[in-house]
């Protein structure tokens, strides 16, 4: 059996990644999955996010553990791309979740309807 190796903090690897991103938007689209997408533009860079979102739906109803871990990290990873668009950083959404932090979902959701 191969020894067990530390995994990587989440959020380092979310952070490389959101930098890999960055860095890619500026190559050739015919070199990089990233920069076909955003020069498609913002409307198919939310496309396939809901593509996403809706396989990891899917896959989480249907799926193996396996298939929605998949479905998962490509969602993340869409994710990041259409933030990135629109100049929000991963720090910008983890501010926002930790402003949310100790608030009933309930109370938070009730006050964004007002």
């Amino acid at each position: 059996m191969p020894p067990l190796r530390a995994l990587p903090a989440p959020m380092d690897t979310l952070t490389r990644l959101e930098a890999t991103i960055a860095q890619r938007r500026a190559a050739s689209p015919d070199e990089s999955y990233v920069a076909s997408l955003h020069a498609k533009g913002l409307p198919k860079m939310a496309q396939k996010l809901g593509e996403e979102a809706t396989e990891a739906v899917i896959a989480a109803l249907l799926g193996s553990r396996q298939d929605l871990t998949g479905e998962a990290a490509d969602l993340l990873f869409h994710l990041l791309v259409l933030l990135g668009a629109k100049d929000v950083s991963l720090a910008d959404v983890l501010t926002e979740l930790d402003r949310r932090e100790g608030i009933s979902g309930l109370d938070e959701k009730a006050a964004r309807n007002n």
